[in-house]
C-alpha cells in the first residue's frame, strides 16, 4: 500500500520542482525502517519522531536533500499519532553481571545488502557481554530447540570480541584502544572470534552517549586487563546446584584419576605425586606419570621430563616432553638427553623413536598468521562483498595455508600411530615447551588408536588430561586478556578441533559426539565463565583461585567447568551433541570356557625391528651402549631409523589399513588426499545467510538417515518383544529423531541448523555472464533431449 502527501511549497516554480523531485513515497508496512540518510534529514529538521516505527505514522514522507535551503516542507501535513510513553528496556542479567554503560537510539544494521537497513534499539556493555535490545515489540516466535542460556544471538561475550572497526567518512579504520583523539566514528563494526559480524550506527545518538558507549566497549574489549577482571570471578560467587553435580568426565586432578587411566590402558609406569605442592616445578602438572626407570626428578627443574600419554596393548607407549634446559656445559645437556631417551626406551623392549615437532611442523606464529588469513573470508560485512569474493573463494582459502597445516598435523599423528601400532615402538615427541603441538599430536594419536576417546565422555577426559592438566597455556594462546604481545597468541586448541572434525567427517559412525558438539566447544573457549580455558597451568589456576576467594575460610573459588553443559543448554539442546549414527560396540556374552591360546602367540605381534628375548644376561647392557652412541646428538633428531620418505611409508600404512575389515572400534586413520581435507562448513558458514541451503545440507541428509534408523529400531523392538527372554537385551538407545526434529520437517531446516534458522531473505548472487550463458545453453540442450525422447 502506498500513500502520497502533497507539500505546501514556496511560490517559486523552480523551488517547487526541486522539492517535488525530492519527495518519494514509501511503504507503510511494519517492517519499514528509515535509512541513515533519511532519518538524519529529519533530525536536522528537529522533528520529534518519538518511536521511529512505521506504525507511529499515518503517512511517512522521506525528503532527500543535501541542504536545508534546497526545499521547504510544510510539516503540518505530517500527522502523527499521540506519542506513547517510552518504556526502558534492560537485559536479563546473569548473577554477578552489572551494566557499565548504554546508549539509545542505536541502529543495528542487517547483513543482507548495502541498503543499510536495520533495527533501532539500545546497546549495553556489561562486565560479561555487549548486548543489543531492539525497540520493536517482541513477536511471537517458535521456541528454539537449541538455545544458549548464557547469551543470545545479539549478545557478544567480551572475550569473544576479536577486532573493532570505526567508520569515518565511509572509510573503515581499525580501533586499537579506547582513546580517541578527534571525532567518534559514525559506525562501529565488531568482528567476533566465533565469526559473527555486528554493525552499529552511532549517528542518531547524542554525542555524550556516543562517547560513553564507544569508549566503554573499546576499553573493556580491547584494553589489557587483569585476570581478576574476567567475569568468571563475579559469576563464581553464586554457584547453582546444577554446577555442583557429579562430573562423569575424568578431571585428572587427583592420583586416583591417573591410577584409573593407567589401569585401563595397562601402563607400566610410575605416578608422580612429588609435585602436589608444585615443589618440582610450576610448569608441570600437579600429578603426572613418567617411565619407571626415571629417577632424580629434581635435577630436571621441570624441563625435559618424559610425561606418559598413553599405552598400547602390546606394551609400548607414547610420551611427550619439553626440551631440557640449555646450560653452559654441553655435557649436562647431553646427559639429561640420554637419560630421558633411555628411560623411555626401557619402557618396552628398549625401542624408541623420537620426533622434534618444532622442526617438522609449523611454528606457533605460523599457525596464527595462517588462521588470520583464513578467517577473513568468513567475516562478511554484507552480502555484496561475499558474492564479489565468490569467484576466487576456494583458491583464496587454499592460499591461506590453514588447511595444509591441518593436513600436516594429521600426517604427523598417523606417523606416530604407525610406530606404535605397526612397529610396536615407544614414541617420544618433543617441542620447546611441550604444551602446544605435543598436545595436538598426542591427542590425535590417542583418538585414532583408542575408541574410548571417540565417546563424548572419553573425548572430554582426553582434553582434560592432555590440555588442561597438561598445562596448555589457554590464557595466553587465546589472548583472553588482550595482551599486546602477539608472539604468544595462536589458535592451537582450535587447530586440534579442526583435525578432530576431519576425522568425524570421514568416519562419522566411529564417534559418539557430533560436529555440533565440536562447534559449541570451539565457541565455549571464549565464554568468560568456565575455568577450563581460563588459565595457563595447574599452578596458575590454583594460585589465582585461592587469591580471588572473597573469604579465606570458605576455601578457593569454584568456577564451573565447560563439561557441565547444563550451565549453557537444557537437556533437549544437549541431544544435538550426540551422533545418532554412532555405531555402538556390541557386547558379546562371555563364554564359560576360555579358548585355548598357543604358548607363544604374543611373540607373533612383536615388531620385526624390536629386540628379541636376550639369550644372555649381558645382552641389554651391550645394546644399551651401542644405542647410546647412536643417540649422542645435541638435539633430538627426527624419526630414528625412519625411511627417506615418511609420507610414502604412511601412505602404504594407510592403504594396508584400508584393506582390513571395517571396524569403527579399532584403529582409525584419516584420508589425507587433497579433496579429503575439507572446510568446517558448520562453524565458518553458519552466520552467512547466502550460503544456507533451505531443506538441504548435512542436516537434511541426517534427517532422512535418522528416519530409517527409527524404523529399524521400531522393527527391532517388535521382534524382541515377541521373545520375553530377550527383553533384557533390548537396545535402549533413545529415539533421537523425535527429539531433534519434532519441531518440523527437514524442509524447514537449513544447512546451518541448529545455529541459524530459516528466514525470509532476498539476495542477488553475481554470476559471470559467460557462466550464465553456458548454464542457459546446457538447459536448452537438456530440454531438447527431453523433447526428442
Amino acid at each position: 500500500m502506498r500513500k502520497c502527501v502533497r507539500l505546501t511549497a514556496a511560490s517559486s516554480n523552480e523551488q517547487r520542482g526541486r522539492e517535488e523531485s525530492c519527495v518519494r513515497t514509501v511503504r507503510t508496512l511494519p517492517d519499514f525502517h528509515l535509512t541513515a540518510r533519511e532519518a538524519g534529514y529529519w533530525d536536522r529538521q528537529n522533528v520529534e519522531f518519538g518511536e521511529r516505527r512505521s506504525e507511529v505514522f499515518k503517512t511517512v514522507i522521506c525528503v532527500l536533500c543535501y541542504t536545508r535551503e534546497s526545499c521547504s516542507v510544510d510539516l503540518r501535513e505530517i500527522k502523527l499519532e499521540k506519542d506513547l510513553p517510552k518504556k526502558e528496556k534492560h537485559p536479563d542479567l546473569l548473577p554477578g553481571e552489572v551494566v557499565f554503560c548504554s546508549a539509545n537510539p542505536i541502529l543495528k544494521y542487517t547483513q543482507d545488502d548495502l541498503s543499510q537497513r536495520g533495527v533501532f534499539g539500545t546497546l549495553f556493555c556489561t562486565n560479561f557481554r555487549v548486548t543489543f535490545i531492539s525497540d520493536e515489540p517482541k513477536q511471537e516466535e517458535t521456541s528454539k530447540t537449541f538455545k544458549n542460556k548464557l547469551y543470545g544471538e545479539k549478545d557478544i561475550p567480551l572475550m569473544c570480541v576479536d577486532h573493532i572497526y570505526g567508520v569515518y567518512d565511509e572509510k573503515r579504520k581499525l580501533i586499537t584502544g579506547s582513546f580517541v583523539k578527534n571525532k567518534y566514528p559514525s559506525k562501529m563494526i565488531i568482528h567476533c572470534k566465533d565469526l559473527r559480524v555486528f554493525q552499529f550506527c552511532l549517528t542518531f545518538t547524542k554525542e555524550e552517549d556516543t562517547k560513553k558507549i564507544f569508549q566503554g566497549i573499546a576499553h573493556h574489549c580491547l584494553e589489557e586487563k587483569s585476570l581478576k577482571c574476567v567475569f568468571a570471578f563475579s559469576y563464581a560467587g553464586t554457584p547453582s546446584p546444577e554446577m555442583q553435580r557429579k562430573q562423569e568426565t575424568i578431571m585428572f586432578d587427583s592420583p586416583e584419576d591417573w591410577t584409573q587411566e593407567m589401569k585401563r590402558t595397562k601402563a607400566k609406569c610410575r605416578l608422580v605425586t612429588e609435585n602436589e605442592n608444585f615443589e618440582l616445578s610450576q610448569r608441570l602438572p600437579k600429578y603426572f606419570v613418567i617411565p619407571t626407570a626415571l629417577e632424580d626428578l629434581f635435577s630436571y627443574q621441570g624441563k625435559g621430563l618424559p610425561i606418559w600419554c598413553w599405552s598400547h596393548h602390546s606394551g609400548c607407549a607414547l610420551f611427550k616432553a619439553s626440551f631440557p634446559l640449555m646450560t653452559q656445559e654441553d655435557g649436562d645437556f647431553q646427559k639429561h638427553l640420554d637419560t630421558m631417551i633411555n628411560a623411555v626406551a626401557h619402557n618396552y623392549l628398549y625401542s624408541v623413536k623420537t620426533e622434534d615437532l618444532s622442526e617438522s611442523l609449523p611454528t606457533i606464529l605460523d599457525i596464527q598468521q595462517s588462521y588470520n588469513k583464513f578467517k577473513q573470508f568468513f567475516l562478511i560485512d554484507n552480502s555484496t562483498d561475499f558474492w564479489m569474493s565468490d569467484m576466487k573463494w576456494f583458491s583464496s582459502l587454499e592460499s591461506s595455508g590453514w588447511l595444509d597445516i591441518i593436513r600436516q598435523c594429521l600426517q604427523k599423528a598417523v606417523e606416530v600411530v604407525e610406530c606404535i601400532d605397526k612397529d610396536n615402538t615407544n614414541v617420544l615427541i618433543t617441542e620447546e615447551e611441550g604444551t602446544d603441538l605435543c598436545c595436538v599430536i598426542s591427542s590425535l594419536a590417542q583418538i585414532m588408536l583408542d575408541p574410548y576417546y571417540r565417546t563424548l565422555v572419553g573425548f572430554q577426559s582426553l582434553v582434560q588430561k592432555e590440555w588442561v592438566a597438561g598445562c596448555h597455556a589457554f590464557l595466553d594462546r587465546c589472548n583472553h586478556l588482550h595482551q599486546k604481545d602477539k608472539e604468544c597468541h595462536s589458535p592451537v586448541f582450535l587447530l586440534f578441533l579442526e583435525c578432530v572434525w576431519q576425522l568425524v567427517q570421514q568416519h562419522s559412525p566411529a564417534f559418539q559426539f557430533s560436529e555440533t558438539y565440536l562447534t559449541v566447544l570451539s565457541d565455549s573457549v571464549h565464554v568468560p565463565i568456565f575455568s577450563t580455558f581460563l588459565f595457563n597451568s595447574a599452578h596458575h589456576r590454583e594460585s589465582v583461585m585461592k587469591a580471588e576467594s572473597p573469604l579465606a575460610q570458605s576455601g578457593p573459588l569454584s568456577c564451573p567447568t565447560v563439561w557441565d553443559w547444563s550451565v549453557q543448554f537444557d537437556s533437549k539442546a544437549q541431544n544435538f551433541f550426540f551422533n545418532p549414527l554412532y555405531s555402538e560396540k556390541v557386547k558379546h556374552e562371555k563364554t564359560a570356557r576360555k579358548t585355548h591360546k598357543p604358548k607363544h602367540q604374543r611373540q607373533l605381534s612383536l615388531p620385526s625391528t624390536a629386540f628379541k628375548t636376550p639369550p644372555k644376561k649381558g645382552f641389554f647392557k651391550d645394546e644399551t651402549e651401542s644405542l647410546k652412541k647412536m643417540l649422542r646428538v645435541k638435539r633430538i633428531s627426527r624419526w630414528i631409523g625412519s625411511p627417506d620418505s615418511p609420507v610414502a611409508a604412511t601412505r602404504e600404512f594407510y592403504e594396508s589399513w584400508q584393506q582390513r575389515p571395517l571396524d569403527y572400534h579399532g584403529l582409525l586413520l584419516p584420508c589425507l588426499d587433497g579433496p579429503a581435507v575439507r572446510v568446517w562448513m558448520q562453524r565458518y558458514l553458519r552466520w552467512i545467510p547466502e550460503v544456507h541451503i533451505l531443506g538441504g545440507g548435512s542436516m537434511a541428509v541426517m534427517s532422512k538417515l535418522m528416519e530409517l534408523l527409527n524404523q529399524v529400531q521400531d522393527l527391532k523392538r517388535v521382534l524382541e518383544q515377541r521373545d520375553a527372554s530377550q527383553a533384557a537385551k533390548f537396545d535402549h538407545r533413545p529415539h533421537l529423531q523425535n527429539r531433534l526434529f519434532s519441531f518440523g520437517t527437514s524442509g524447514r531446516l537449513s544447512s546451518s541448523f541448529p545455529f541459524a534458522y530459516s528466514r525470509n531473505r532476498s539476495f542477488k548472487p553475481i554470476i559471470p555472464t559467460g557462466l550464465m550463458q553456458s548454464l542457459m545453453v546446457t538447459d536448452n540442450l537438456a530440454s531438447q533431449e527431453d523433447e526428442a525422447s
